[in-house]
């Protein structure tokens, strides 16, 4: 083994890229593994990558975070730069991803949570990554998420890569304004971080940069950014994330407390040798040609090690496919309008024979109407059936999909429900929510009913509320509760 600076012995190369070449070490004084990044000279170039390097452990030394590899020190050895770090056994998480295809989100949640909390605490002493991307989120066998490559990060007071022109980071993941030329902020790391979830949930990148990256960049700037059908309780982050608007954008700490929301799901990530696929990219652009062709410059090596086989990745809750969503509660929606549809006709007989007597919006009471139906009663009554069955699939729904659910609300509602951090703050300790006596009276546009709650503490409790519907379409929202 060589020895570097007199105290790491260097041993075998575990990572390489264009910046820099990463060796597994060993500090010799502490005893400890270390992972040891020589700092490389690009052709043509006087000293960037070493000023990379300093500013790297600098920054990264401000920061004292269970999920942010962490620089040791850095050291010269004859010719040559370290930089001594943190050795993180595990990979990164677009290895996992190309390696296990796209994650559910509560598998992406408990992942992209820790990257968020990470870079929530970098923000709050004025450092932002700039450089935000699944290859630079390590992920260890046992789940733990760790950041890395803070050498293209900036201080608030740090005049370095704020130069006209100079577009720093990876291309797929770069906010709009980034892409424009403009220098990124806290809210250009959030950009990213949605990008990223949107790689861990999609399975890809959001934006195919290999073949056309002028085109993918013109769409980052001028385009909306692409949602996923398939993000479900996740989709809210995505649109507070990827919004072009950097002031419409949730700050770290609001992505990062919404995330710990969802359910721990078991993460085991396996050795894998997988080519980064989304290397940093300088793009050189001039204030008269913003989308110029930029020159390229690889990413430094990751600190990436290879972890001992594992079990695959926990499968997703019986009952659901993680790609389509649940299927038995659509199942179950069109049982039971079956059965609404039954009972509607069956009481509009009964009704055509007692005297016109029919259930009213008290439950118990009775109103008369002629011998034949008119139009108007068969109209309630049909109406009255579909409010019920609105009711009885919004309940069918909402304890396994309430991302679907939220969206059968009014906005105002929406609202008043506390926004969705509030609405699946509730409805995630409910295991099961069963409605019956639903009463639905058109004429007042109410449904009451009776509902049984169990809890996913395994408590039970029940209640007698009173929801307030308008027209939506050919369907209903819910735009109140009594």
């Amino acid at each position: 083994m060589d020895l570097i600076a007199g105290r790491y012995s260097r041993g075998r190369e575990i990572g390489r890229g264009g910046m820099g070449a990463v060796w597994l070490g060993r500090d010799d004084v502490l005893g400890r593994d270390v992972a040891l990044k020589r700092i490389g000279m690009v052709p043509g170039a006087s000293s960037p990558d070493l000023e990379r390097a300093e500013r790297e452990a600098r920054l990264a030394a401000r920061l004292n975070h269970p999920h942010v590899v962490a620089v040791y020190d850095l050291v010269d050895d004859g010719d040559d730069h370290w930089l001594v770090m943190e050795y993180v056994e595990g990979v990164t998480l677009a290895a996992l991803i190309s390696r296990d295809g796209a994650l559910a989100p509560d598998e992406a949640a408990v992942l992209v949570r820790q990257a968020a909390d990470a870079l929530a605490a970098a923000h709050a002493v004025g450092i932002v990554h700039r450089d935000v991307k699944p290859s630079n989120m390590l992920v260890t066998p046992g789940g733990d998420v760790k950041l890395s490559d803070f050498g293209i990060a900036r201080a608030e007071a740090d005049a370095s890569l704020t130069q006209t022109g100079l577009v720093t980071g990876s291309p797929a993941y770069l906010a709009p304004e980034v892409a424009s030329g403009a220098t990124a902020t806290e809210a250009s790391d959030v950009w990213s971080l949605g990008a990223s979830l949107f790689h861990a949930l999609a399975g890809h990148p959001p934006y195919d940069t290999r073949e056309n990256l002028m085109g993918a960049l013109y769409r980052i700037v001028h385009e909306e950014p692409p949602r996923l059908a398939e993000a479900g309780w996740l989709a809210p982050v995505l649109e507070h994330t990827m919004t072009r608007e950097p002031a419409d954008r949730w700050s770290m700490a609001q992505v990062r407390d919404f995330l710990a929301q969802g359910r721990d799901v078991a993460v085991h990530p396996a050795p894998l040798d997988v080519a980064d696929l989304d290397s940093t990219r300088v793009l050189d652009a001039t204030p008269e040609q913003p989308m110029a062709v930029p020159p390229i410059v690889a990413d430094p090596a990751l600190v990436v090690g290879p972890a001992a086989p594992a079990p695959t990745r926990a499968p997703p809750p019986a009952g659901r496919d993680r790609r389509r969503g649940p299927v038995w509660p659509w199942v179950a929606a069109v049982v039971a309008l079956v059965a609404v549809v039954v009972i509607a006709v069956a009481a509009l007989t009964s009704n055509s024979g007692n005297g016109g007597k029919h259930p009213g919006a008290g439950g118990g009471s009775t109103a008369s109407s002629p011998t034949n139906p008119s139009s108007s009663s068969s109209g309630n009554a049909a109406s009255a059936a579909a409010m019920t069955a609105f009711i009885t699939h919004y309940f069918a729904t909402v304890t396994s999909d309430d991302h679907a659910t939220y969206a059968m609300l009014t906005p105002a509602f929406q609202a008043q429900s506390g926004h969705y951090g509030g609405y699946h703050g509730f409805w995630r300790t409910i295991s099961s929510a069963t409605p019956s006596n639903i009463v639905a009276d058109p004429a007042s546009m109410t449904v009451s009913y009776d509902i049984a709650y169990v809890k996913t503490n395994g408590t039970h409790s029940t209640d007698h509320p009173t929801l307030h519907l308008v027209k939506s379409g050919s369907s209903y929202l819910i735009d109140g509760e009594s």
